[in-house]
């Protein structure tokens, strides 16, 4: 049997990581600037993570929903408090695409209505319901047409404002920093007035921060950046540090019942015990600081480089926007200089995404890097 191949691969293989850094099969270093897609928060095979994981596996590692998983009330006490949601809800899943999933049907189920107001650029997944909110239409097929989604550029106030009051919407999803679309946020202003409009027409406001999330941008979630409390919100990626771990945080006001939702993998004993892990390591070592800081030191350094038009995001989730595509400068990274980086839907943009134990010196070692390739 041979692979569905549907990847676009580089011809590096990792086989083993650690820190910041991962090793393909001669004993190659690279540095990593890109974390697997914004997944490796707190470094590649953190001694606390990988005896966390172990002492559990050698405990028990699964058992589905249908038991009491009591590591699953002691995930969403740290997450609540860690995060300031200690009086919302959680739901866990596996992954980022699933999380959104489940959002829009906890808003769906809380109003009884149908259509759902998304952005451009977005990315919220490959299942059902979020890739009819996604901004791809590549990867939307037959059956994925049947969701009704209205859609928007990012603050489009006049737009949004129109389609609120006279169209029936179920719930407004947006990421407050896009990953996908180029590291692109709404401004503040409209963040807000998306607010007011949902609390005027009692619809549901999902912040997805799956890549986001979990500290990346210096705050917990991004969101609170911009001091906006929504009402649900979708979160994955960073909160397993590469273990399958998803979730939906609910406000107190949503209603559960049993049989809402379901999953048979999510909230194992493994997956709570990787996310419960990298809330230790995240509060320990004080890692939303370090991403905090070390992102304003090389947005300051990257915005002195040559051909370089724009530089965005907040913490450790960078975009880099130059004045011509950036896919060879990546390959040379890779090649030249073993440094991993992220496109994005843009092909301009240069996508940062470390752990966010990265040092100083990991820093230099890209600008540096970069300089070379930009001559």
């Amino acid at each position: 049997m041979n692979l569905f191949q549907v990847y676009p691969l580089f011809d590096v293989e990792p086989v083993k990581a650690k820190g910041s850094y991962v090793y393909d099969t001669a004993g190659q270093k690279y540095l990593d600037f890109y974390g697997g897609h914004a997944v490796i928060s707190i470094g590649h095979s953190h001694p606390h993570y990988v005896n966390r994981v172990t002492a559990q596996l050698n405990e028990i590692g699964f058992y589905s929903n249908s038991v009491p998983i009591g590591i699953q009330q002691e995930l969403a006490q740290k997450l609540g408090k860690l995060s300031g949601y200690e009086n919302w809800n959680l739901f866990l899943c596996n992954t980022g695409a699933e999380a959104n999933e489940n959002a829009l049907k906890v808003a769906s189920a809380h109003n009884g209505r149908k259509k759902i107001m998304a952005f451009k650029g977005a990315f919220h997944g490959r299942t059902s319901l979020a890739v009819a909110v996604t901004d791809n239409p590549n990867i939307v097929f037959p059956v994925n047409e049947g969701a009704e989604v209205v859609r928007f550029e990012f603050n489009d106030f006049e737009g949004v404002e129109k389609a609120m009051q006279q169209e029936d919407i179920s719930s407004v999803i947006i990421e407050p920093l896009q990953g996908v679309g180029g590291i692109e946020s709404p401004s503040p202003e409209f963040l807000h007035h998306l607010r007011t409009l949902c609390n005027e027409t009692g619809t549901v406001l999902i912040l997805d921060e799956v890549q986001s999330g979990f500290g990346r941008t210096g705050k917990f979630f991004a969101h609170q950046l911009f001091g906006v409390e929504p009402d649900i919100i979708s979160m994955a990626k960073g909160m397993g540090n590469g273990f399958p771990v998803g979730g939906v945080m609910i406000h107190p006001k949503f209603e559960a019942s049993f049989g809402m939702l379901g999953t048979t993998f999510g909230g194992n004993h493994l997956a709570c015990t990787a996310c419960l892990a990298v809330l230790e390591v995240l509060e320990k070592e004080n890692l939303m600081r370090n991403a905090e800081q070390l992102g304003t030191y090389l947005k300051q350094e990257l915005a002195k480089l040559l051909k370089v038009q724009d530089v965005r995001g907040f913490g450790l989730m960078i975009g880099v926007e130059f004045d011509q595509p950036v896919a060879e400068w990546r390959k040379e990274l890779l090649y030249t200089h073993r440094i991993f980086t992220g496109s994005s839907s843009n092909k301009k943009v240069l996508r940062l995404l470390p752990p966010l134990s990265i040092g100083k010196e990991e820093c230099d070692q890209l600008i540096t890097a970069l300089k070379e390739v930009l001559k």
